[in-house]
Order: C-alpha cells, then structure tokens, then sequence
C-alpha cells in the first residue's frame, strides 16, 4: 500500500446499497467509465459486494457497491450522506449522453453557484447524487 501522507492513511473505499446490482453495474461502468475490479457473492449472508473505479484498488479510492439479495423496497437515502464526485473531461458532452439514455440529470452543467467549477449533478438507478466536475 502506497504511502499517502504522514500518517499513510488513504481513503479506501465507499460502499453504497443497491437495489438492482446489474443496472447500478451498467450505470457506473457504461455511463461513467468505471470498471469491475472485483464482484463476490456471500450466500451465507445473502450479499453480493462489488468494487468499481478507474484503477487498482491499491492506488485508488473506489465504489463498493453492496446488494442485499432480499432487499424488495427502495433504501432511505437519508439526510446525511450528500454525493459521490466523479472528475469528467467533457461535462457537457458526458451530460447529453447521459440524458440521451434516459438518465436523470438534475442540474444541467454549468459554473457552480459562487464560483467558477463547472459541475453537474446525475442520479444512478437507485437515486444517489453523482457530482460531475468538469477537469
């Protein structure tokens, strides 16, 4: 592991649940680029985990996505947890693709209120808020 400042800590991972493994799957990977690392099922605890990002788990911080094999009902996305942020190239451009296939994206691009970051916000198949700033 990489040492990543004076303590050699380093973000790892966030974990989000999802209803619909295959479309979060889709989602994260054709739409926004990531990869599957690693997928597993754990019939014992009736969980399949799976790791997305855009590169190894031993340089970069990814997305444990979590599915809950009898989970029926849309998960309370709660009051805390804000958004996940992607870095994009072309914002407008990956905006009108998105829009193109029908996802969701309620802030259009443009420069951040206050500010000049040119950012979008998308929701994936479950609705969390993906940020997308323009890089």
């Amino acid at each position: 592991m990489p040492d990543n400042g004076p303590t050699g800590h380093r973000l790892l991972h966030t974990m989000i649940r999802v209803r619909d493994l295959d479309a979060s799957i889709a989602f994260y990977c054709d739409h926004l680029g990531m990869q599957v690392l690693r997928q597993h099922d754990y019939p014992g605890g009736r969980f399949t985990l799976a790791f997305l990002g855009y590169g190894d788990e031993a340089t970069n911080t990814v997305l444990e996505l979590t599915h809950n094999w009898e989970q029926e009902s849309d998960y309370d996305l709660g009051t805390g947890f804000g958004h996940i942020a992607v870095g994009v190239k072309d914002i407008y451009g990956v905006c009108d693709r998105l829009t193109e296939a029908g996802i969701n994206v309620p802030r259009p691009p443009g420069p951040m209120k206050h500010g000049s970051t040119v950012l979008a916000f998308v929701e994936d198949p479950d609705g969390y808020k993906i940020e997308l700033i323009e890089r």
